[in-house]
């Protein structure tokens, strides 16, 4: 039996009220207040693609073994790097086995997201591969005053494909690939150019994917009647999405939200996203389609099984809409997007080049946040050094490695800087102690200073630590993120 084995899902904590968009540019673009219900994820300054993708996969193999993971793929339309293996710091982050393991990136479609999760299912049928990770990741910028602006959220998605403990055994699958173009961009955009709403609506949704889902369902030997959920996106409305299925002749009760009140669209991962929420609160024996949209559709069934009953507990889908703050201020994003130039004063200005050497050498470290466990006396510190700290040890060459990712801190100091350079000041930043030993110093996000205290639990979050604006070169390495 090949199949779904566990599954994650990400979405950053800040939700731009729509409101505030009108509230800003309405007086520009009055016909923005139609798609103005709701609320849309947005990344923290020190958040994207990559970030996104790693607080995912980190979600999806919670309770799992990754020494076992022998592949993984990227999905996504706004990945950092053009000329670098996305997924290799993917992979990093999460500590992933080097020696065995196969990455690659799936990007330039909306569809990319299901793409790679049949690519993975196709390694694993073939017996090439046992246990695949899929992300599916977008964080993509808009145009001010457009309606991309109100219908994109960003979020991210992530699924196990494997054969031993499937929770959702994998049916079939159908495939439509045509060049309809209902936007794009090109190599040297910032952003998407969008074509007519009304011709993407009737030319693209409403024929492409019904065709693709009809054309799965009769491989399948399947009917509508026989499916419990129908997963497929559509940015455009929600009255639009529901319609969608009307072809099909689905009620109304088996069209899986499409989250747009609460996230919005997540590009390259929104239908694996989708597929999270659904797999919540599915039961064994239910038939789920899963269906895309990007130059054609991918079509795939899958069924419920017992063994969903017995995957570990996770944050997933609702843990990630629970965890929200809702943000009023439309300029942070479009600052957190750089979209607006401000003066960062003498202090912004400062080299950030980046020794790729060092990174190298560094990569477990930097990347990983692996540090290291005296061999002899068990102590544990970050980062990993020859002579172990414990001043009643002090072993040479005893370290081996310690992963600290994905352990709780406490805090034991902090500070507030409104000197440092930040985008969102003040930066705040101090002194953590590992409950099972170790300590470091780390910036703090997602927090507000008054909500910091001297004994907090913290977990720690990969995020991007600098751009380098001059290179080109996104730097990343592990915050903490205080628990309330």
């Amino acid at each position: 039996m090949v199949g779904i084995t566990a599954y994650g899902a990400y979405v950053p904590k800040r939700r731009l009220n729509r409101m505030s968009i009108i509230q800003s540019m309405g007086w520009l673009a009055p016909g923005l207040m139609t798609a103005a219900r709701g609320e849309r994820s947005m990344c923290n300054w020190d958040e994207d693609a990559m970030t996104m993708a790693v607080a995912a996969a980190r979600d999806c193999v919670t309770g799992m073994d990754k020494s076992k993971i022998n592949a993984a793929y990227l999905a996504s339309t706004s990945l950092p790097f053009k000329d670098r293996q996305n997924s290799g710091i993917l992979a990093t982050a999460l500590n992933l086995a080097e020696e065995g393991l196969v990455t690659a990136d799936f990007t330039a479609s909306l569809k990319s997201g299901t793409t790679a999760l049949l690519t993975a299912i196709d390694a694993v049928q073939g017996e090439g591969k046992d246990n695949v990770l899929v992300a599916a990741s977008d964080a993509r910028d808009a145009k001010s005053a457009w309606f991309y602006e109100m219908w994109y959220g960003d979020g991210a998605a992530s699924l196990l494909v494997g054969k031993d403990n499937v929770i959702a055994e994998f049916k079939g699958a159908h495939s439509v690939a045509c060049d309809f173009v209902d936007h794009y961009k090109g190599t040297n955009a910032q952003f998407d150019y969008g074509w007519e709403e009304r011709w993407i609506r009737e030319e693209g949704f409403a024929k492409i994917i019904p065709a693709a889902i009809s054309g799965l369902l009769e491989k399948c030997g399947v009917s509508i009647d026989d499916v419990a959920k129908v997963i497929y996106p559509c940015y455009l409305s929600k009255r639009v999405h529901q319609g969608i299925a009307k072809p099909l002749k689905a009620a109304p009760e088996k069209i899986q939200d499409n989250l747009a009140e609460v996230v919005g669209d997540t590009g390259a991962a929104q239908p694996l996203a989708m597929f999270v929420a659904a797999l919540e609160e599915a039961n064994p024996g239910d038939k789920i389609v899963v269906a895309s949209f990007g130059q054609g559709c991918d079509a795939l069934l899958f069924e419920v099984t017992d063994e969903i009953k017995k995957l570990p507990a996770r944050n997933g889908m609702k843990g990630a809409l629970a965890n929200r703050q809702e943000e009023a201020q439309y300029s942070k994003l479009q600052k957190f997007r750089e979209n607006v130039n401000v003066e960062m004063g003498i202090r912004a200005e400062a080299q950030k080049q980046t020794a790729l050497s060092a990174l190298w050498r560094y990569r477990k470290q930097v990347l990983g946040l692996v540090g290291g466990e005296c061999s002899k006396c068990g102590t544990r510190q970050y980062p990993s050094l020859r002579m172990c700290v414990n001043p009643d040890c002090n072993a040479v060459d005893s370290q081996v490695d310690h992963e600290f990712a994905d352990k709780t801190g406490i805090i034991k100091s902090y500070t507030g800087d409104m000197l440092a350079v930040s985008v969102d000041p003040p930066a705040i930043y101090g002194l953590i102690q590992f409950e099972e030993g170790g300590r470091a110093l780390y910036d703090f996000t997602d927090c507000a200073l008054a909500d910091v205290k001297v004994g907090q639990k913290v977990k720690m979050s990969f995020r991007v630590r600098y751009y380098d604006e001059t290179r080109d070169f996104h730097g990343y390495f592990w915050k903490a993120v205080p628990q309330t």
